[in-house]
Formats: structure tokens, C-alpha cells, sequence
């Protein structure tokens, strides 16, 4: 009797205390994501698409992609990466404060890369959603041989 008695206390103090933690979780998981909410950085591009038109091959070429955050808290740009390795972006590594704006330049090598060339940069970023896309696009001319 007294075990039936202990286990059946050892439930209820059990149940009693999980169901406090779980209000607790509850309580601060709703004011939590509202403030991660309100705090969250968003990027916007004057322009998300540049075109060289027609490029000398060899020709190294550069474009600079101006973003502003619109949102509420810091922008961190964690990487960018070009789709191949004669695209290559330089970016801000600090974090952009809310209506700061920035810039990031694209280099594109037209060495070796005849014909219709279109390239992209994936920017990795802590705004929603977490990865953009820049491309950049241009027709290369061949060198006479």
C-alpha cells in the first residue's frame, strides 16, 4: 500500500512539475520570438542584376552592388560566393546598422570565357530569407588568333 501510495505522489509531483516547465518554455520561447522578430535585419538591393554587355576577352570588368537594411537589427553578410572562380565578390564584414547602406563589388575575369556569359553571387546572410542572389551577365568577345 504505502509503494502504490509513493508512486502514485512520485506521478503527480512528475506531472505537476513538467507541466510548470512547459509553461515556462511557452512563456519565454512567445516573448523571445517576438523581439528576434522585430530585430531581424532586412537587405535591399538598388539593383539585383548587372549586365558588362559586350567584353574583350582578357578583360578583367568590375560592377558594385548597393544594398541598404530596411529591417530592425544589425546585417551580417557571414559569406559570399561567386559561381565559378572568375567571379569574385568583395563584401563588408562588419555589420550594417538598421538604414545603413553598403556595397559589394563583383569582379568578373573574361580570360579564357568566349560566348554568352552568365555568372551569380550567393550572399550568405542572417536576414529572412538567408541567401540572395546577384547576377551579372555579359557576352565576350574572342582575342584574334
Amino acid at each position: 500500500m504505502k509503494r502504490t501510495v509513493l508512486a502514485i505522489a512520485a506521478i503527480a509531483f512528475t506531472v505537476a512539475s513538467c507541466g510548470n516547465a512547459t509553461d515556462r518554455i511557452k512563456s519565454s520561447d512567445d516573448s523571445g520570438t517576438e523581439t528576434m522578430m522585430e530585430a531581424l535585419p532586412e537587405i535591399t538591393f538598388a539593383e539585383e542584376f548587372h549586365d558588362f554587355g559586350e567584353v574583350q576577352e582578357g578583360q578583367v570588368v568590375e560592377h558594385t552592388f548597393t544594398f541598404t537594411n530596411e529591417g530592425e537589427g544589425p546585417l551580417i553578410i557571414s559569406n559570399a560566393q561567386g559561381s565559378c572562380g572568375c567571379t569574385v565578390p568583395d563584401w563588408p564584414r562588419q555589420p550594417i546598422a538598421p538604414g545603413q547602406t553598403g556595397q559589394i563589388k563583383v569582379s568578373f575575369n573574361s580570360k579564357g570565357r568566349a560566348g554568352r556569359q552568365d555568372k551569380r553571387v550567393t550572399l550568405t546572410t542572417n536576414a529572412v530569407p538567408q541567401s540572395k542572389v546577384l547576377n551579372i551577365t555579359s557576352t565576350v568577345i574572342a582575342k584574334d588568333k
